[in-house]
């Protein structure tokens, strides 16, 4: 409880009102059905998308011609490639979650589902929001979190993707809250 009496998913519900920067373990199963942080926007440029294309070996004219993309595509000029907006959850994860204060170690482990919905367009901005769907603990020192992420794009109706993302967060076992 806070000192309102009220939990901290009692006042987040789905949305973001407070979230303080650090939490301890024992705290984040209590979270579970908030959105526990929403990202800065990040401008995904023709740079950013270019490096993408180079290190990906992805060079599709729709992602690295524009003038092509202009002519040939109804997007009116070159795309971020999706998966290249799927990598910036990591950099968006970092932007906005809170720190668990006993984790050693987050692992990325996996996706249940990702849908690209709408295209990023060069020089669009796109930040993400995480609901925690899940926390559970695994082993003697992991807990596994499930992530309702929705990839917003600024002034655009659609998201850019949805996913349903799971990572662990690593800890020593001795932090390991009592009765879980």
């Amino acid at each position: 409880p806070t000192s309102s009496g009220c939990s901290l998913r009692e006042l987040l519900k789905d949305r973001v009102l407070f979230m303080p920067q650090e939490i301890s373990l024992k705290d984040v199963p209590g979270l579970v059905g908030t959105v526990v942080g929403v990202s800065d926007w990040i401008t995904v440029d023709q740079t950013m998308i270019d490096a993408f294309a180079g290190a990906t070996m992805d060079h599709q004219f729709i992602h690295t011609d524009p003038v092509r993309a202009a002519a040939e595509t109804p997007f009116g000029g070159t795309i971020a490639h999706g998966f290249l907006t799927l990598s910036l959850l990591s950099a968006m994860n970092y932007n906005c979650l809170p720190k668990i204060l006993e984790q050693t170690m987050g692992i990325n482990y996996g996706f249940e589902k990702v849908r690209f919905m709408s295209p990023v367009r060069t020089g669009k901005r796109i930040r993400g929001s995480f609901k925690l769907a899940e926390a559970r603990f695994r082993g003697a020192g992991m807990l596994m979190n499930t992530y309702e992420v929705t990839v917003e794009i600024e002034d655009e109706r659609k998201p850019a993707l949805t996913a349903d993302w799971i990572t662990i967060s690593q800890f020593d076992p001795k932090d390991r809250p009592e009765g879980v």
